[in-house]
């Protein structure tokens, strides 16, 4: 697969890592707190059972809502990388406003159910979302050495020269045998020209 495919699964995955922890642990608090001021009156066997059951309900909470948040963020992110990747590609270059793009794009279409103004409010959440982001993946990018953009120019051109040093070795395997072949042809002439 393309490095830019990888990379935008590899970001889905972590948006929805990421989405199941921020929905999953405030609702596994939530739920275990409720379930301790709940279950005052309840006898438990022992104190191991009572802890375990709080932490059964907190447990089920983290799984319930961390869900919901993770499918969420997953797609968001998704949506928001294949545009700006998408755009970056096209344009053959990465810009700010390219992920302000993408991001006016993702924050209109997970709005539009809300009507006109969902659609618009997610047009503005979206590119005061995308501007900062895009800015900080270009930044770590520049800290890391290289762009993408400047890692797919270099792997372009390395392709290239391998390819054209495969060509060119091609290329001189069949002059040595042209050249083998019209010496084969020479021999056997000079041969009967000195044999006449």
């Amino acid at each position: 697969y393309p490095e830019e495919t990888v990379n935008i699964m590899k970001s889905a995955f972590t948006g929805g890592v990421v989405g199941w922890v921020y929905g999953g642990l405030p609702a596994f608090y939530h739920a275990r707190k409720a379930f301790i001021e709940r279950s005052h009156g309840e006898l438990f066997q022992n104190r191991a059972d009572a802890v375990q059951s709080a932490h059964r309900a907190g447990l089920r909470s983290f799984i319930r809502y961390g869900w919901r948040w993770s499918w969420r963020v997953a797609a968001f992110v998704t949506v928001f990388n294949t545009v700006s990747t998408g755009l970056s590609v096209y344009r053959d270059k990465t810009t700010v406003s390219n992920f302000a793009s993408a991001g006016a794009f993702t924050g209109a279409l997970f709005r539009m159910h809300l009507g006109l103004q969902g659609l618009a409010g997610g047009f503005v959440f979206g590119t005061a979302f995308g501007i900062p982001a895009g800015g900080l993946l270009m930044i770590m990018q520049k800290l890391s050495g290289e762009t993408l953009q400047e890692k797919r120019n270099r792997e372009r051109r390395e392709l290239y020269e391998q390819k054209l040093a495969e060509w060119q070795s091609r290329l001189s395997v069949t002059e040595v045998l042209g050249q083998m072949e019209s010496n084969g042809r020479e021999g056997p002439q000079t041969e009967r020209a000195r044999e006449s």
